[in-house]
Parts: C-alpha cells; sequence; structure tokens
C-alpha cells in the first residue's frame, strides 16, 4: 500500500517534516489503532490507523486544526 510503512516510520516523518504530535488515540475496528497527529504551530493534521501487525496507513490530512474542549450538552426530559 503506498499511504502504509511501519508505525515508527510514519510517526518519525509526520514529526520531522511537518511538526505534528500525537494529539488523540482510539480503538477502531478489528483491533486497529486510530490516532490524529497534529502541529499546533503550523495547523496541519493527519489521521493515520494501524494495524495489529504494526503497519500504519494515513488516512486524511488537511490544514487548520484546532484543540477544543467542548463540554456534552445537557440533557432535556423526553416528554
Amino acid at each position: 500500500a503506498p499511504n502504509c510503512a511501519p508505525r515508527e516510520t510514519v510517526v518519525a516523518r509526520l514529526a520531522s517534516t511537518y511538526g505534528e504530535t500525537r494529539q488523540s488515540i482510539g480503538l477502531g475496528s478489528n483491533n486497529s489503532v486510530v490516532e490524529v497527529f497534529a502541529s499546533v504551530e503550523s495547523g496541519t493534521w493527519t489521521i493515520t490507523v494501524t494495524t495489529a501487525a504494526g503497519l500504519t496507513c494515513l488516512v486524511a490530512s488537511g490544514q487548520s486544526f484546532e484543540t477544543l474542549a467542548e463540554a456534552l450538552p445537557t440533557k432535556e426530559n423526553d416528554a
């Protein structure tokens, strides 16, 4: 796969080329690990998926990354 490489290689490339560090992590389907990397200085971001075998693939990337801390909406009575 052209957009995949060993995880160490991908993480090092995102750090050295774009200044991106991991901002969030979660478990996806088939025990894959989904991570968001971003640079707070440049605003670039990348979403990766890593398989259980350690192969990391780039899923999406873009610009204008922002960190948000939004509160959950209050629950209303369902009538």
